[in-house]
């Protein structure tokens, strides 16, 4: 393997190591997100009608329940099990979507989940553990 190549796979390798602990982050600030909203905390603004518009309380259950599992899998991606890089990227794409119909709720936070999420599905796409 070329030396280029090597410095690829470190660079995946840390940036999947990155990714695991967003994803585990994230996993907890969805998790509190989804607490605030069941709560009808005022955090959360409901804004304009939207065309992708649920219930908030609706969404802080996904939210609570979706940061659990984003958690788990994140944790278990630390270990570069085939499995947890599958799920991350399945469970990133999908947060991708959800975010996107989350964005009247929280625009800012919502456009930055849906970036660190491409970064994390490239980070673990492309990382080759066997490799480093």
């Amino acid at each position: 393997m070329s030396d280029e190549s090597l410095v690829k796979q470190g660079v995946a390798k840390g940036t999947s190591v990155g990714g695991a602990v967003l994803l585990v982050t994230v996993g907890l600030l969805e998790f509190f997100q989804g607490i605030s909203a069941i709560a009808k905390d005022d955090v959360i603004v409901v804004g304009v009608e939207y065309t992708y518009k649920f219930d908030v309380t609706a969404w802080g259950w996904f939210h609570l329940v979706f940061g659990v599992i984003i958690a788990a899998v994140g944790a278990a991606l630390f270990t570069g099990a085939t499995w947890a890089r599958v799920g991350a990227m399945v469970l990133c794409a999908v947060s991708i979507f959800v975010n996107f119909l989350w964005l009247p709720y929280y625009p800012l936070w919502a456009i930055t989940i849906i970036a660190l999420n491409a970064v994390v599905i490239w980070a673990v796409a492309t990382w080759n553990p066997e490799t480093v």
